[in-house]
């Protein structure tokens, strides 16, 4: 099933996406309530004309870095090698969910970056409280799936970076991460072999398969919920795969360009680059 979040003149529903149309979930709440009361889908009946929304408005963003060739990719351009950690943590930093849209939204160009860059990753939902979740039972607290679009200030990553306290204004602007276009439940892809791919005005930038994740998403809320309650409603996403970023090649994004992500069984991310510092 793909789930959406949408607005068509009378505040923000769940629906259930089929093909181009989306049909009304009969459920008075947003999709985080959705998720926690396992709800079933009601009495489904078409809208007309919906505006899709950010699928969720998460309770928490948390971003890892699973592949290894996005990576490699990057610390070559940097002149950094992967360190060894990486190979046995899946580390996160944390994102804030209030600078979340959703597809075919602007994304705001913040003023002060020269190098705006998109990064492709798949995210998780997770779908089930839990706390010290085993890695073996990990994948039964997967609601489902999205695609995230982690945007990033590369001139200001590279300024904050060395104070080692990971990204802050590098990741958090107004829109600097977006998520959709729906959610696909867990039951209906395989997250361990997703085709991956981004492309600017039209132009294929990069591709993957989620089968080259490192760390599985297993691993990450294994990791995670140690000691620590995981919600339903919390994203984790995969970090950039390999050539997702515009870092790994130095093509960076300028106004006006049109970012589609695309994910197998999923579907397109489109949003528009607006104008700097509007």
């Amino acid at each position: 099933m793909k789930l959406v979040t949408y607005d068509a003149g009378r505040g923000t529903r769940v629906g259930v996406l089929e093909g181009d149309v989306v049909l009304d979930a009969g459920f008075d709440g947003d999709m985080v309530a959705f998720i926690e009361a396992d709800a079933p889908v009601g009495e489904a009946t078409p809208v007309e004309n919906p505006r899709l929304l950010s699928p969720l408005k998460p309770r928490s963003l948390r971003d890892f870095l699973a592949f290894e060739g996005h990576l490699k990719n990057a610390f070559k351009r940097l002149n950094r090698t992967i360190p060894e950690e990486w190979y046995e943590v899946p580390a996160f930093y944390r994102g804030m969910p209030d600078t979340v849209i959703g597809p075919d939204e602007t994304v705001p160009y913040p003023f002060y970056t020269e190098k705006l860059d998109h990064e492709l990753e798949l995210a998780a939902i997770i779908g089930r409280r839990g706390k010290d979740v085993p890695r073996e039972e990990a994948d039964g607290y997967i609601f489902g799936y999205t695609i995230w679009n982690d945007l990033s200030a590369r001139d200001t990553q590279s300024r904050e970076l060395p104070v080692g306290m990971g990204p802050s204004k590098a990741k958090d602007w107004d829109g600097s991460n977006v998520l959709g276009p729906c959610i696909v439940t867990a039951d209906q892809v395989d997250a361990n072999d997703l085709d991956m791919s981004v492309r600017v005005n039209g132009e294929l930038w990069g591709k993957d398969n989620s089968g080259n994740m490192h760390h599985n998403f297993a691993d990450m809320i294994a990791y995670a919920s140690q000691a620590q309650t995981i919600y339903p409603g919390e994203v984790f996403g995969s970090g950039t795969v390999a050539g997702g970023a515009g870092i790994e090649t130095d093509r960076y994004l300028n106004e006006g360009d049109v970012v589609e992500l695309e994910i197998e069984g999923i579907g397109v991310l489109r949003n528009v680059i607006g104008r700097k510092g509007q």
